[in-house]
């Protein structure tokens, strides 16, 4: 477009001192150079499965050299670079706000040699039988099975799982999953390049290659509208005998609103959703959310917050407030992510949280200390089943229980789990309103959480225990098509990327999801999506 106008001011001087003939043949030269790139452009274009409105802007700018009518061939030209520029300022823009794919994949690995000698090495050099040291809060570089007694491991990413999962002595370990507070070691089952994380990434790539490329609708109009635009040109010279007339059509023809007027408007459309916190990259993917029938969301994250929060006290024989004070005082000093969100309840009760003695964690299983002259423990069923010797104790429904004995006696259990979002049952009202037939979830999760969140939230269709490559199957024999998904997590990468608009959760979720989505939602607010 710069050298558009800069040839536009060479021809100008050149006319102004008189010499007309050099301008003619500068901007003559400047516009068969910018055909000739445009035709280039047009057969790849073609070979990818693509058309538009390239052709009749050719054929005016050819057709004005030719009978002498440069200045005419120079605004053609203009039109067409500068629609050009603008819809690639605004593409670009908005891949500039995006990290790449591979950013948060493991890179290098604590490997165990002989005497527990420690060596960093790149993730590429392990090798099947390696035994790998991953330190607290680090992501688990490859597949493996644990070598250590237990772990306790945050598999969200991987699985939609949002409460951490304890894993004990020969579990399978998979890459991507990220260990708790203790240190654990690995047996390496698989290289990087055959573990989860690089599976995921391949479903990606693999995805993204077979979805069709979309037509906009102004390419569309442009094809018929081409043809019938050359037979009326072709007419005009046949009927007049001159040229001169063939060309006048073809330049009245050049559609100017398709060529400028849409790269403007989606221009337009993409900065006005960027200033609302959602990242469209690029303009297709405004016109196919027009026509998106079937809306699917994962779970955790995305209709959920994400993380565990209490949601219930079951209390026997003790207040509800008091137990929850004694929890969250031995808690207080477990590594555990379910000690974080009892702890952070207590203090948002406006409890002053005692301090406990002689605690001690006994790692995925639970915690135990002196408090106020009480022996408390807290953690899971199986670790308070041996405290108090009962053989059963009771579940909470669709949630995670954190099981309490005082002085050896059961006295209860604190239920935690994902929240739905409170603006969720909103939002899905908001898109049925705006045309979308059917919601879905799509979820790893279990059948009861998934349906018990389904319920609440007013989602019309629930699939639960999904694996990556089962999200892509849903999206593709969905019903009715186009399918619009939302997600978070770099298990939700694959199906981001096949369906007919994939939008990602970017304020908190995986890099994964957002590098393969059409739309990135830069705020935590599921508000956005309608």
């Amino acid at each position: 477009m710069i050298a558009t106008l800069a040839v536009g001011l060479v021809g100008g001087a050149l006319e102004i001192t008189g010499q007309a003939t050099s301008a003619r043949w500068v901007i003559s030269a400047f516009a068969i150079i910018l055909a000739l790139m445009q035709v280039r452009g047009m057969a790849d274009d073609l070979r990818a499965g693509s058309y538009g409105i390239d052709l009749l802007a050719i054929t005016a700018i050819g057709s004005t050299v030719v009978v002498g009518e440069y200045w005419a061939a120079l605004v053609v030209c203009l039109m067409l670079s500068g629609g050009e520029a603008l819809e690639d300022y605004a593409a670009n823009r908005a891949k500039a706000e995006l990290t790449g794919l591979l950013e948060n994949a493991p890179r290098t690995a604590h490997l165990l040699g002989p005497g527990d000698q420690l060596t960093d090495v790149p993730v590429e050099q392990v090798v099947v039988g390696d035994r790998l040291l991953v330190r607290p809060f680090e992501v688990v570089p490859v597949d493996g099975v644990l070598e250590s007694d237990a772990a306790t491991l945050d598999e969200s990413s991987l699985t939609g799982e949002s409460l951490p999962v304890d894993r004990r002595l020969g579990d399978e370990l998979l890459s991507g999953a990220i260990n708790g507070g203790e240190a654990i070691e690995v047996r390496v089952t698989a290289p990087a390049a055959e573990s989860q994380y690089q599976s995921i990434i391949e479903l990606v790539r693999q995805a993204q290659e077979s979805r069709a490329p979309f037509v906009r609708l102004a390419d569309r109009v442009a094809v018929p509208f081409t043809i019938g635009a050359l037979t009326l040109a072709i007419a005009a010279w046949i009927v007049s005998g001159d040229p001169t007339r063939m060309a006048e059509v073809l330049v009245v023809a050049t559609p100017c609103p398709l060529i400028i007027a849409a790269p403007v408007a989606f221009m337009g459309g993409m900065s006005r959703s960027a200033r609302n916190g959602v990242i469209v990259k690029d303009s297709a993917t405004l016109e196919q959310l027009a026509g998106v029938r079937t809306a699917a969301f994962d779970k955790t994250g995305t209709l959920t917050y994400g993380e565990p929060r209490v949601t219930d006290i079951h209390a026997l024989d003790i207040a509800a407030d008091e137990l929850l004070m004694l929890a969250a005082a031995v808690e207080q000093y477990s590594s555990h992510p379910l000690a974080a969100a009892i702890v952070d309840h207590a203090r948002a009760a406006g409890h002053t949280i005692p301090a406990p003695e002689d605690v001690s964690e006994i790692p995925a299983s639970g915690v135990r200390g002196t408090v106020t002259g009480h022996a408390v423990a807290a953690g899971s069923a199986r670790f308070i089943q041996r405290e108090t010797g009962l053989d059963r104790l009771p579940l909470p429904d669709g949630a995670t229980g954190v099981h309490v004995a005082i002085d050896q006696r059961y006295a209860g259990y604190l239920a935690l789990s994902d929240e739905l979002r409170t603006e969720t049952p909103a939002t899905m009202a908001a898109l049925h309103r705006a045309g979308v037939g059917t919601t879905m979830m799509l979820t790893g999760d279990g059948e009861q959480v998934a349906h018990h969140i389904a319920s609440q939230a007013g989602i019309d269709d629930v699939r639960a225990e999904l694996l990556p490559e089962d999200k892509v199957d849903a999206v593709n024999g969905a019903e009715h098509q186009p399918v619009m998904m939302v997600g978070d997590g770099v298990n939700d990468a694959p199906v981001l990327a096949v369906a007919d608009v994939g939008i990602a959760m970017g304020a908190r979720g995986a890099s994964a999801a957002s590098d393969s989505a059409d739309v990135v939602i830069t705020v935590d607010d599921l508000t956005r999506r309608p």
